[in-house]
């Protein structure tokens, strides 16, 4: 008698309508999320001096630049927090956005091999470097904690007094993490036709730092300026890791809103966007 195999068929189709997100099938492949994670963080230590102590040095190291440009030259106020605790407070969700929207931005460049192996779901890789990205900030906020404690038993930290909404730090994380996303995907989308925009690309994430209250406090934005200052999505996120962290400066509903629902937008036109390049992206790049 012969024997009675199953067959296996695989069927790729081609998506249609602007928009189609297929949940099922980006868990199926949720093994090589993981290995892409894995991937992405081993590949950034690889053959460096110092590994992931680099995280560490960077924010302190800005955050010193900062004292002293903007605190000590400038005189910019940090709301009688200690300058070097408020700027690493405010580089916490910065350097996370950044760094997701700099290698996520990329994607098609940096993988162009890749996909034109193997199918998967494209739409994993710049998940896995928001999740990724994930572990450099825990590894940034170490320098934070130090900061943090010291400041606090050298009684150089009194106004610092956190609360409850401590237990809210992951809210900001996660509204930062879906932004950033939403951000690289239009970034992959626009630099797989064209590269030279990659260098765009860096040089608005720089501009965007400054409109950002990374090294400069909400409280002393001029009341004809404060919408400007709300129509940065990235405003909300960072002002709100502040608020938990150092209970500092508070945030309103309208605020809130208006920042989820321009996040929001901004991810659902990127799937879209990097969904319908992604479909021609490997015979381009």
């Amino acid at each position: 008698m012969a024997a009675v195999t199953d067959a296996h068929e695989t069927v790729i189709e081609r998506s249609s309508g602007w928009l189609h997100l297929d949940w099922r099938e980006l868990w199926e492949y949720r093994d090589l999320l993981v290995l892409l994670v894995q991937r992405d963080f081993i590949s950034r230590y690889k053959q460096t001096l110092l590994g992931p102590l680099w995280f560490l040095l960077q924010p302190v190291l800005t955050a010193a630049v900062f004292a002293v440009v903007f605190r000590g030259i400038a005189g910019i106020s940090t709301d009688d927090v200690p300058p070097l605790l408020f700027y690493l407070c405010g580089l916490l969700g910065w350097n996370y956005f950044a760094q997701n929207v700099t290698t996520g931005g990329a994607t098609f460049i940096n993988n162009s091999a890749l996909f034109g192996k193997v199918y998967f779901p494209r739409l994993l890789v710049p998940v896995s470097i928001v999740a990724a990205n994930l572990v450099a900030l825990a590894l940034q906020a170490v320098p934070f904690v130090a900061f943090f404690f010291f400041y606090k038993l050298t009684g150089r930290a009194e106004n610092v007094q956190p609360d409850w909404r401590a237990l809210l730090v992951p809210l900001p994380i996660a509204h930062i993490a879906l932004l950033s996303l939403g951000v690289s995907l239009w970034m992959s989308a626009s630099t797989a036709k064209y590269r030279d925009l990659v260098h765009l690309n860096q040089y608005l994430v720089q501009i965007w730092m400054f409109a950002t209250p990374v090294f400069w406090s909400l409280g002393k934005v001029p009341p004809q300026w404060q919408w400007l200052v709300w129509a940065n999505p990235m405003a909300v996120p960072v002002a709100a890791l502040r608020a938990c962290l150092l209970g500092r400066g508070t945030l309103g509903p309208q605020e809130i809103a208006i920042s989820v629902a321009i996040t929001l937008l901004v991810l659902g036109t990127g799937i879209a966007v990097f969904q319908k390049v992604e479909r021609t992206v490997v015979d381009s790049v």
